[in-house]
């Protein structure tokens, strides 16, 4: 008969990928960690792992009892929470990984409205454009863009995200609009890194197609190109998360409608679904909801995008009042 214990172990290790760190999280030493697992695969009589003193590497069978047990572990491990925890009031620190740009999209007046729900937490976030690593560098929760589920951390869709191609209505006004994609080849294009070129794969009628494009501003944050577009420095590739607010007030125009790119999820992330403080969970819970209800409600409004104009506005001519007749002269009898 299995020991649920020694499958929970298992989990873990897998997860952290060396017996130290997930000895670490468990709070036991790592050499009881590795008897544990070691008297799991007597009792399934197999080899779950094939260990160095570099990495581990599960076996064949070790992938598969992974697979099957994993999610099951979790559901037990999250109902005897449940029991323990009841009414657990949320409090202390939480610390927040998040893109540089996060707090444009996350309103703070919905921060306030967390803070005063939950006035014995805190909350310390750290913005970049780059993946923390949650373990190392303490993070309790990461929301992240991404085109794949990372196995390492507990995972909870937020949005399905894609990029769309916009425009200032003024550089249009200027440059024209793009009738086709190979036509972004005589464009300014607005470029995520150093500013030169690029290759832009995107999903139009015809499937995927790629394009190289120029430009002459590169930024490495999707803010700094938002703020480039609407200045109406060039054209754009920017999540539509990011942009459909702008769109909707008619600062940007949408170029090529029929094509985008997809760039996977807006997600959030957490180190493990084991033990989680009720002061995560709880943000978690309030910003997934905020940001789920904020989406839906902006995709179901409809676009009012201002027709370009073609030229310059001719002047209206003043307005011309009644002519006054002369008075005829009478010529002398």
């Amino acid at each position: 008969m299995l020991d649920l214990n020694q499958v929970r172990m298992f989990v873990q290790v897998v997860r952290a990928r060396s017996f130290a760190e997930a000895a670490r999280r468990l709070g036991v030493p790592a050499n009881t960690l590795s008897r544990h697992v070691r008297q799991l695969e007597e009792a399934l009589d197999t080899r779950l792992m094939q260990r160095s003193t570099r990495k581990l590497t599960l076996t064949d069978s070790g992938s598969t009892f992974y697979d099957r047990c994993a999610d099951a572990v979790d559901e037990v491990l999250e109902a005897g929470k449940k029991v323990v925890d009841g009414n657990a009031v949320p409090s202390g620190s939480v610390r927040i990984a998040a893109p540089a740009d996060f707090l444009d999209l996350f309103r703070m007046q919905w921060l306030a409205e967390f803070l005063g729900r939950y006035p014995k937490v805190r909350l310390d976030f750290v913005l970049s454009d780059s993946h923390a690593d949650l373990i190392g560098e303490g993070i309790d929760v990461a929301f992240r863009g991404s085109t794949t589920a990372d196995p390492r951390y507990a995972y909870r869709r937020v949005a399905t995200q894609h990029l769309k191609l916009v425009a200032s209505p003024a550089y249009l006004e200027a440059r024209g609009m793009p009738l086709n994609l190979q036509a972004l080849h005589g464009h300014d294009c607005l470029i995520s890194g150093r500013p030169a070129s690029a290759t832009w794969v995107l999903t139009g009628p015809r499937g995927p197609e790629q394009v190289e494009v120029s430009g002459r501003i590169g930024a490495n944050t999707a803010r700094a190109l938002l703020q480039s577009c609407l200045a109406g420095l060039g054209i754009a590739l920017l999540p539509n998360m990011l942009i459909i607010a702008d769109i909707h007030a008619g600062r940007l125009v949408h170029v090529l409608p029929g094509y985008r790119s997809a760039s996977g999820d807006f997600c959030v992330l957490l180190p493990s679904r084991e033990q989680i403080p009720a002061a995560v969970a709880a943000f978690v819970e309030f910003a997934a909801e905020k940001l789920e209800s904020l989406i839906a409600s902006q995709e179901q409004r409809p676009v009012r995008e201002k027709p370009l104009m073609r030229g310059p506005p001719k002047p209206r001519s003043p307005k011309r009042g009644p002519r006054k007749r002369e008075p005829l002269e009478r010529g002398s009898r």
